[in-house]
């Protein structure tokens, strides 16, 4: 079956959220007061280019390294992961975190 165009102005936001998302995690790790060197040496990468990626919005962390990179930030990782949803998959962060009338519970 035949994949859907993408919608440009859904492209357009995802590129946006990555950049937020970007920004946060930089925030987050000029806070905690270490280089993207030693982000990436915490985290088990190889080079820090990934780091410096995901914080320009190019890239974006899976799933499986979020506790890694929390823990490296001295983040909770939940908070972490939950905030990394709301940029990630906004949809699926509504559904989880917003009551009926579609006000979000969860403050981030």
């Amino acid at each position: 079956m035949p994949r859907p165009a993408a919608d440009p102005a859904k492209t357009a936001q995802t590129k946006v959220l990555r950049q937020q998302a970007g920004r946060w995690l930089k925030t987050a790790r000029e806070t905690a007061g270490i280089t993207q060197a030693e982000l990436a040496e915490r985290v088990g990468l190889r080079y820090y280019t990934f780091v410096s990626q995901v914080e320009s919005g190019l890239g974006r962390l899976p799933i499986e390294t979020q506790r890694a990179w929390a823990e490296a930030l001295g983040l909770d990782p939940r908070d972490f992961a939950q905030t990394l949803l709301r940029y990630y998959e906004p949809e699926l962060y509504r559904l989880l975190f917003s009551d009926p009338v579609g006000r979000a519970v969860a403050q981030a």
